[in-house]
């Protein structure tokens, strides 16, 4: 018999049987989950959530735009729970946003954490609304990697680089920084920052000095940055969800409705955010910006 003659082959065809089926049973019951998530009759606020660090901005751009499209929905929320993340990213949805509060109201809504690329995007929106310990601020651009030249010469090894100008392999883990190269990203980095001051300035409507005063990469509390004109509201959830709500012209009970997840890939997970920015590390460490909130300085 089969099973008798090859005994680990069967036992592979198996398991990836069962592997299979457990699969498609598991995107199956999200997707007949998912159907509901997005099914809502009458006004309503639509919620995006923004979580972890920002690295692709590809879904809450579209979640954004059907909720502008969506004539149900009076006002949008933007929940953000985040340190920060990629610049691009970051600048992406701060400018699907910029587009939608011209015909909608656009509310934010800070969690626990909504730092650096966070509050990048927050400032976008026609009000900031943080609880009074949000961890926010962190306004400034942080670009930086791991030099391993020492420890390459302790066991030995030597790397070797072909390359076709003098600044292709900056930022190279391998081999110390030269001047010339240092100048070089700092000049992006304090370029980037100034794009981010010029972005809270215009979303936030401050005075360009006043947004300088705070950017020096300091976080503060939710209370702080009300107290220096960066948020407008402390509150929670409900609280932002309300004022939406009231800006929206939203009749009685405000009803939250939330973005459906159209893509359950087991391929997309694998290629997440995550991932995603592990590997661009990987590939090139120094010339990563990033609008983060790192407290250990990474």
């Amino acid at each position: 018999m089969f099973t008798r003659r090859h005994p680990y082959l069967f036992f592979l065809l198996v398991s990836f049987a069962i592997f299979t089926v457990m699969i498609l049973g598991v995107l199956g019951t999200a997707a007949w989950i998912g159907q509901g998530a997005g099914d809502f009759d009458g006004e309503g606020v639509g919620v995006v959530e923004i979580e972890g660090a920002i690295a692709d901005a590809r879904d809450t751009i579209e979640q954004i735009r059907e909720f502008r499209e969506d004539d149900d929905i009076k006002a949008i929320v933007v929940r953000i729970d985040s340190p920060g993340g990629a610049v691009g990213p970051s600048q992406e949805i701060y400018r699907e946003i910029r587009k939608t509060v011209i015909t909608k109201k656009v509310i934010a809504s800070m969690g626990a954490v909504a730092a650096s690329g966070g509050y990048y995007v927050a400032c976008a929106t026609d009000g900031i609304v943080a609880n009074p310990g949000t961890i926010t601020g962190s306004i400034g651009v942080i670009m930086g990697y791991t030099n391993f030249r020492q420890l390459l010469d302790k066991i030995g090894m030597v790397p070797v680089v072909i390359k076709s100008g003098p600044y292709k392999d900056t930022g190279s883990p391998t081999r110390e920084m030269r001047d010339d190269e240092r100048e070089i990203l700092q000049a992006i980095t304090d370029g980037i920052h100034q794009q981010f001051v010029t972005a809270i300035a215009e979303g936030r409507n401050m005075e360009r000095g006043k947004v300088e005063a705070a950017a020096d990469g300091r976080i503060f509390t939710g209370e702080d940055a009300k107290a220096k004109g960066l948020v407008d509201r402390l509150g929670n959830f409900q609280d932002a969800l309300a004022w939406a709500g009231e800006l929206g012209g939203v009749e009685g009970p405000v009803v939250p409705v939330y973005a459906r997840d159209k893509e359950l890939s087991v391929l997309r997970y694998l290629l997440s955010s995550s991932v995603t920015e592990w590997f661009s590390k990987m590939i090139h460490p120094g010339l990563f910006a990033e609008y983060r909130y790192s407290p250990n300085g990474s």
